[in-house]
């Protein structure tokens, strides 16, 4: 009895501290200012027409939408006929690293970000960490995660012995962890098929585990097991695990990386719209440049590094090697900023035996460097045609990500301003309206947030204020940190965390649960 007298009195003071953190969370939301923004052209995420108006906020929600005015003791925003927008979705990033290291985050901001989707390609975070390192070091953008399939197989089959197919145990156990971190809020599974570390999974092993997210009702997001070479057999793969599972999946940045298949966006468009039609939702997301950034390693789709016969399919194929820059090199520092085919003349070889040698050397020096941490290679390389890239884009069920990270690649700063300065403003490849609705409200739908991405009272107050007129991205591989034009303001939870080019300080971002 005295046992069962103490489990009540401690299940009643747990009770008193949630109150008392409630109240203080209600006190706090009370006391808060509110701000309005005035003079505005609201897009709300939605895909609706915009309209001239207002938006108030207090502390992280929006209050009131329309015609508004200021109310006394409020902060008050004159938008001076800018355009107002929900904070950007970045639907597949690679941002925690740089806003960790650098938490008021331009590299984000600096877009419109406001929330980054990570644990992609198969590589993903246990969702109590990044809940423990947010509340330890607040960041700018709020985060929310899936679950890697990579990941998984390092953790049960262990980092060294993940070339090969996993047994039926080890699969149960990755299942077991999987619902796990599910049941902790993460989005769903992501694999990264053309990685080494899951490019030996086996077809079923994949959807077992895709299964598990699906019985969550979660979803499924794929950087697909080839974007070149067996680019049909890897589609093939994940309109199956969408058919069986019956849960969303979606494509990872999808292109067409092969020389000789350019030119086919509307094939591969006409494939998934037929697979839709039969049931399977597949989506996709899509960045705005004709260059991707990974390993050298991925220019061998059969993994056979030290064949000539790849290498020069590599070279002439799968990327243009006078136009591809390494981006970074540990062996050879002084690498980094030239193309494949200048660092071939310097050594006098051809492009395609320095690709073996540059793969070979970077083998050698992480075997000779095993506490080496951060990318020991990586390649900016040309392989897309802007006219697929155009289509993808335009695509209905197709969202806009960055893919990226701070440096390297100009994705990591400029992706959303491009597509608005370049494929809305120049190209005219879509509207700003349906640009802004595959930002926000569109992404926010596929991955089942339900708070943010558009512009409505009770919503988050993520925002973004710019000039649809300026906007433009500034960043290239030579200068890829520069900031991009036309991006006003920005409210990350109604926090001001950027605005004229710099960053307030600000931290709010929080941990999103699915």
């Amino acid at each position: 009895m005295q046992k069962i007298a103490k489990g009540f009195i401690g299940i009643a003071l747990l009770f008193m501290q949630g109150n008392l953190l409630a109240q203080q969370q209600f006190n706090i939301q009370a006391a808060a200012k509110s701000t309005v923004i005035l003079n505005v052209q609201i897009i709300d995420g939605t895909g609706a027409l915009p309209m001239q108006g207002a938006v108030r906020f207090k502390g992280d929600k929006i209050m009131e939408v329309g015609n508004l005015k200021p109310v006394k003791g409020e902060s008050i925003v004159d938008g001076k006929g800018l355009t107002l927008a929900p904070g950007f979705i970045d639907a597949h990033s690679h941002h925690l690293g740089d806003l960790q290291r650098n938490p008021t985050g331009l590299s984000t901001s600096n877009q419109g970000i406001t929330t980054v989707v990570i644990g992609q390609d198969g590589e993903g975070y246990p969702m109590d960490s990044l809940e423990k390192d947010m509340r330890e070091k607040p960041i700018v953008a709020n985060v929310a995660s899936y679950t890697g399939h990579s990941s998984l197989r390092e953790e049960v089959m262990g980092e060294n012995n993940v070339l090969r197919q996993a047994t039926q145990l080890e699969v149960d156990k990755m299942k077991i962890i999987l619902q796990n971190e599910l049941g902790k809020g993460a989005l769903g599974l992501s694999t990264g098929l053309e990685y080494e570390q899951a490019f030996y999974s086996s077809r079923d092993e994949v959807i077992q585990l895709a299964q598990i997210a699906a019985n969550a009702n979660t979803r499924y997001i794929s950087h697909i097991r080839s974007e070149d070479v067996t680019m049909a057999d890897a589609l093939d793969e994940i309109i199956q695990i969408g058919r069986i599972t019956k849960m969303p999946v979606q494509i990872s940045h999808i292109k067409l990386a092969k020389k000789s298949d350019w030119g086919t966006a509307a094939t591969i468009i006409a494939q998934l719209e037929k697979a839709r039609a039969e049931g399977v939702q597949i989506t996709a997301d899509v960045y705005p440049y004709t260059f991707w950034n990974s390993t050298l390693r991925v220019l061998f789709p059969a993994r056979d590094y030290t064949n000539m016969a790849s290498a020069q399919l590599a070279v002439t194929q799968l990327f243009d090697p006078t136009a591809s820059y390494i981006v970074q090199y540990a062996p050879q520092p002084s690498y980094v900023g030239k193309t494949l085919s200048t660092i071939a003349k310097e050594r006098n070889e051809t492009d395609a035996q320095t690709l073996i040698n540059l793969v070979a050397m970077a083998a050698d020096f992480k075997q000779k460097n095993p506490g080496y941490k951060g990318s020991i290679e990586a390649i900016a390389a040309k392989s897309m045609s802007e006219e697929d890239v155009a289509k993808f884009i335009a695509w209905p069920y197709a969202v806009i990500c960055s893919d990226g990270n701070a440096g390297g690649h100009p994705r990591g700063y400029g992706s959303f301003p491009r597509i608005l300065g370049k494929y809305v403003r120049t190209d005219k490849v879509i509207d700003l309206t349906n640009a802004i609705y595959k930002m926000t409200g569109q992404t926010a739908a596929y991955l089942g947030i339900q708070e943010r991405g558009v512009i409505a009272v009770g919503k988050k107050a993520d925002l973004v204020l710019f000039n649809p007129a300026t906007v433009n991205d500034n960043a290239t591989i030579m200068n890829s940190k520069a900031l991009s034009d036309g991006i006003a303001m920005v409210w990350v939870n109604g926090s001001l965390v950027y605005k004229d080019q710099k960053a307030t300080g600000n931290k709010p971002g929080v941990l999103i649960r699915r």
